[in-house]
């Protein structure tokens, strides 16, 4: 019988950093994590100077192209990318008959992997080519999304609206509505914030599927199957969760105590890199509130304020992107379970821009394993096994 060695019984040095914290894996222009400031900058730009100044559509300029565009290139950007938001036929055709009981995210891995089937030339490791690929992707992304959205409620899908910005044609087309200003603005920051963020897990994964010379939609399908794990992008959902599992504010100090006491995490708080704070939880905070106000919906906020300040008081663990952004999907009507949808509409932004970076300096990522097995075991014959 072979027996693994324990952990226990491994040698001190070993050479294994558990999850790969602190390695580095690649060289990236694309954006900087800066856990000890509490900084995230796109192409050296600080995430918070982008809120309230730009727009989702000049952010993916910016992290595809490496500057900031000029105001005809950008409108010219903005026409690309709603002349590729249409969706053929036959790909909503199979999107209509998955089952309606479906995790969204898993709809949307297998879209991602379908929308490449339709690409006449998918086999590209050409960064200009997939470059093309890329806007194909970003634009089409909210419309599967949004046509899932739809047929589940037993709706037709909405065309999309090529006069409207990203932000608001995503929102028009999940509920038939062009959406007010604020609800866009919203979304559109939404978007903004969570487009990019290092080699964080699901743009390792595109980055490791791409490095094998594999085409864009495999490393982007990757890309989503890892943001759907409950350590990365479905701590939205599972935040907005517990806080509608609060209910009312009268519940929320006792609620977290309770979670605390059994050892259980507090969906939204911790970051693997950000233990100060995270850049972007702070401007979401100010868009949470301004949005329950617009909606008289304040006990989103109230129940948040008081289980962030609990999390401060007792474990002294700030919230991350996940906490207040919650609220934000909410009550943008956003279904709980579509949330981490969104936020693959706007990360393929970055997966996609990463994926052509790999591509421009390109090499096998092929780390090593510590074996820890036996080394001295041999074949026994199935006659004389015990």
């Amino acid at each position: 019988m072979l027996n693994p060695v324990s952990p226990a019984s491994q040698a001190q040095d070993s050479r294994v950093v558990k999850g790969l914290e602190g390695v580095f894996a690649a060289q990236t222009a694309l954006s900087l994590v800066d856990g000890e400031s509490s900084r995230l900058l796109y192409r050296g730009i600080p995430v918070q100077e982008f809120v309230g100044h730009s727009t989702f559509e000049e952010v993916v300029y910016l992290l595809w192209y490496g500057k900031l565009p000029l105001a005809p290139e950008l409108k010219d950007f903005r026409k690309k990318i709603a002349a590729e938001r249409k969706v053929p036929k036959d790909i909503l055709d199979f999107v209509r008959k998955f089952p309606k009981k479906a995790h969204p995210m898993a709809v949307l891995r297998s879209m991602a992997s379908l929308l490449g089937l339709w690409d006449k030339h998918p086999e590209t490791f050409d960064p200009i080519e997939n470059q093309k690929k890329a806007l194909c992707l970003t634009a089409k992304f909210p419309t599967v999304i949004a046509a899932f959205h739809r047929y589940r409620q037993g709706k037709r899908p909405v065309p999309p609206m090529a006069k409207l910005s990203h932000a608001a044609n995503f929102l028009y087309m999940m509920s038939g509505k062009v959406p007010e200003p604020e609800m866009e603005k919203a979304l559109d920051t939404y978007l903004i914030l969570l487009a990019d963020h290092g080699l964080n897990a699901s743009t390792f994964a595109a980055r490791v599927t791409v490095a094998t010379q594999s085409d864009i939609y495999s490393a982007i399908t990757s890309a989503v199957g890892t943001l759907k794990g409950d350590l990365h992008g479905s701590a939205n959902q599972h935040a907005m969760e517990m806080i509608l599992d609060i209910a009312t504010p009268a519940r929320a100090e006792a609620y977290v105590s309770n979670l605390l006491a059994q050892k259980k995490k507090v969906m939204g708080f911790g970051h693997r890199i950000y233990k100060k704070s995270d850049p972007r939880a702070e401007a979401f905070r100010g868009i949470a509130a301004d949005l329950c106000r617009l909606r008289s919906e304040n006990k989103w906020l109230e129940i948040s304020n008081i289980v962030e300040k609990i999390m401060m008081e007792k474990k002294q663990i700030p919230c991350n992107v996940d906490f207040f952004s919650a609220s934000v999907l909410y009550i943008l009507g956003v279904p709980v379970d579509f949330f981490t949808t969104v936020f693959a509409a706007s990360r393929v932004a970055g997966w996609t821009a990463h994926v052509i970076e790999q591509q421009r300096d390109n090499r096998l990522i092929r780390p090593s394993a510590e074996y820890i097995g036996p080394t001295a075991a041999r074949y026994v014959p199935i006659t004389e096994r015990k």
